[in-house]
């Protein structure tokens, strides 16, 4: 594989093809961080802002003594500008391996995940600064408005993931088989995981046979006297990251049988989120 070079006159489609090869992951995460910015600014964009939302967060974490469901006041907005960072980046990171005839509609989707992005965090910050829930609360026409407006845009998000999959199906990504099965099959089931989210909308919390806000497991809130349909949700999302992941790392020790066993470590995956919705669903908790 070629190495990639670093230069800032290096158009986008020029530097997509070779994101993840090895001479730029060996060249340091500041050097990857300034290649996917000028390969897609947008979602580093979003990533650099939540990033640095998720330090203002974690200032206040100990100066604000409030807590909403259980859990302080600043713990939600600390845990979705960290995990929107982790989502931003990644997702910039493997689309940009699809190859330049995708990289135009890859524009456009970008940036309406980096807004969807945006408006969902501005929602939690807001209402964290409130005192209140930003999921779930119709409490008042003001609670009712916000909530409603994130919820507008996680539909806008998961119409955009669709086409980010479509793409991926399209057009083969650059990389061993390995990989690109692992791109691809991330890509849905992260899909599917963002999906799950559409039963904690439908019962209007994620608890199911308590209500939200009893015992959880510590920095998470993750219920322990009850189902949670939480981590589900979580470990389905997560896809993106792990099963890329896993993809490459087969392609590197068992070339031969990289694809088969990137098959399999995902339909091991799928497996365990369908085995923590179906506990949630009974109401039984992840850990008592």
């Amino acid at each position: 594989m070629k190495t990639l070079l670093l230069t800032d006159a290096a158009a986008p489609a020029q530097l997509a093809p070779r994101l993840h090869s090895a001479p730029l992951a060996s060249a340091g995460p500041a050097a990857a961080l300034r290649v996917l910015h000028r390969v897609n600014p947008a979602l580093s964009y979003a990533g650099w802002l939540n990033l640095a939302l998720a330090v203002v967060a974690l200032v206040l974490l100990p100066l604000d003594h409030r807590h909403v469901t259980g859990l302080p006041v600043w713990m939600k907005p600390l845990k979705f500008s960290l995990s929107i960072v982790a989502y931003a980046w990644t997702l910039a990171w493997l689309l940009a391996d699809l190859p330049a005839v995708a990289q135009r509609a890859v524009r456009r989707l970008s940036l309406g995940v980096a807004l969807s992005m945006v408006v969902e965090i501005a929602v939690i910050f807001i209402q964290a600064g409130r005192g209140t829930t930003s999921h779930y609360n119709g409490s008042s026409a003001l609670n009712g408005l916000l909530f409603g407006l994130m919820g507008i845009f996680i539909l806008v998000n998961t119409v955009l993931v669709s086409w980010a999959v479509y793409l991926a199906w399209r057009h083969r990504p650059h990389g061993p088989a390995g990989y690109v099965w692992g791109l691809r099959l991330g890509l849905l089931v992260f899909l599917v995981g963002s999906v799950l989210g559409g039963f904690m909308i439908h019962a209007n919390q994620h608890t199911v046979g308590a209500p939200d806000g009893g015992p959880g497991l510590p920095g998470l809130g993750w219920s322990t006297v009850a189902g949670d349909l939480r981590l589900a949700h979580f470990l389905g999302m997560h896809a993106l990251q792990a099963l890329p992941l896993l993809g490459w790392a087969l392609s590197r020790w068992v070339p031969r049988r990289a694809v088969a066993l990137t098959g399999l470590g995902t339909a091991l995956y799928v497996a365990a989120v369908a085995g923590l919705l179906l506990q949630a669903l009974s109401g039984r908790p992840f850990i008592s």
